[in-house]
Formats: structure tokens, C-alpha cells, sequence
């Protein structure tokens, strides 16, 4: 199961070095903002053993992650505004 994930992880960073290198910018920029993510999602749920966990502890990684999201938009809100 590691090697597979393993090598999903590899893919998943030969597509974002693949569209960072032949699309436009801003194609790259969407493609790392969908799947890096996903990529840290796969270290988290197999390579730190989340799967395993209860479902408490699982929805505190969610809800932390999502406050971090939510106060780094809004440092880039207040950058925009300056």
C-alpha cells in the first residue's frame, strides 16, 4: 500500500512539474492549489496513519487545517487591500 501511494504521490508531482513548465501560469497555479492538497491529504491519511484514527481526531485535523486556510485568505485579503 505505501509503494502505491508512493508512486501516486510521484505522479501527482510529474503532473504539477509537467503544468508548471508547458501551460500558463495560471493554469499551473490552479493545478498546485487542487493538487497539493490531495497530495498532503495521501501523506496524512497513510504515511502519518490517520486512517486508523477515530473519527474525533480526524475532524480536529480537519477543522485546524481549515482555520489555517481561513486565516491565511485573509492575510492575502489584507495584502489586496493595501
Amino acid at each position: 500500500t505505501f509503494v502505491r501511494v508512493w508512486l501516486v504521490l510521484l505522479a501527482l508531482t510529474a503532473i504539477l512539474v509537467f503544468t508548471s513548465r508547458v501551460y500558463h501560469e495560471a493554469l499551473s497555479v490552479w493545478a498546485m492549489l487542487t493538487l497539493t492538497p490531495l497530495k498532503a491529504g495521501l501523506v496524512f491519511y497513510y504515511f502519518m496513519h490517520l486512517k486508523y484514527e477515530r473519527p474525533f481526531l480526524k475532524a480536529m485535523v480537519l477543522v485546524t487545517l481549515a482555520a489555517l486556510i481561513l486565516f491565511i485568505g485573509f492575510i492575502f485579503l489584507d495584502i489586496s487591500q493595501r
